[in-house]
């Protein structure tokens, strides 16, 4: 499928996915839903990938839903906005459930919808320059189709302030909130991305994607769920083939496959 508001590349085992609209500050439409749900979908069985690297092309992220496309949605009917809305909550869902890690490289403004985005990433760094707002109270509607991860992410007590007053924070106040990782200067930014993608591919691929389902699954849970859940799981993975690889490499003080097939 050939993209005409992101664009999407590969080299060996990291994806890069990117808002390609500078002139609007990469804000989304119906058509940047679409052509994320099937980035998002080829992501998901490629086994190949290990990292995703999700960023915006110019000096925004992604700065909400493109005013254009409000326009149109103004005047729909409730059946249409419900089809337009459901698509959207399926692509953050398609996301946050995505087995390969999401880093968020957030390189300037994240409004809105915009910082949904930032929201399902496994981890966001941003730039020292970006801006965040939780700003939909102002124009009358709310965050709800990225509010489960928004919620997941910050706490109900952070949600709550923040839905309520849309304030416009810096990237220290987003890191204080939770919303990112880590903040750094913005000529630092390629080489934080770059730092942690590196460490992130020194791990044990499977590892990794299981890891994001324990964070997922585990809260959910009452004890005498999680309990047989989380044995299960690790007694699966020490006797898998990666499990037995890595503490293997672990005794034998050498690196593992997947460390030294990434150089290969």
């Amino acid at each position: 499928m050939a993209y005409s508001t992101i664009t999407y590349t590969k080299d060996k085992r990291i994806a890069r996915v990117t808002f390609c609209r500078p002139e609007i500050h990469n804000a989304f439409n119906a058509t940047v839903i679409t052509e994320m749900n099937d980035v998002f979908d080829q992501i998901r069985i490629d086994d190949e990938i290990r990292v995703v690297i999700l960023t915006g092309e110019g000096k925004s992220f992604c700065a909400g839903a493109d005013l254009n496309w409000m326009k149109s949605v103004v005047d729909q009917t409730y059946e249409q906005n419900l089809d337009e809305s459901n698509k959207l909550a399926d692509l953050f869902y398609n996301m946050y459930t995505c087995p390969r890690p999401i880093i968020g490289r957030i390189n300037g403004a994240a409004i809105g919808g915009g910082t949904g985005f930032v929201a399902v990433c496994d981890i966001a760094i941003a730039a020292a320059s970006a801006k965040f707002s939780f700003s939909e109270v102002k124009i009358g509607v709310v965050p709800a189709c990225i509010g489960p991860y928004v919620i997941k992410k910050l706490g109900e007590g952070r949600a709550r302030e923040l839905f309520i007053t849309g304030e416009r924070m810096r990237a220290r106040r987003a890191h204080e909130v939770g919303l990112v990782n880590k903040v750094v200067e913005d000529e630092r930014l390629d080489d934080e991305v770059r730092h942690l993608t590196e460490s992130i591919l020194s791990s044990g691929p499977n590892a990794v994607a299981m890891a994001k389902q324990l964070v997922s699954n585990v809260p959910q849970m009452a004890p005498k769920e999680f309990k047989p859940y989380t044995a299960e799981m690790i007694a699966k993975l020490r006797i898998s083939d990666e499990g037995q690889e890595g503490m293997n490499a672990f005794l034998s003080k050498r690196k593992p496959a997947w460390v030294t097939n990434n150089k290969a």
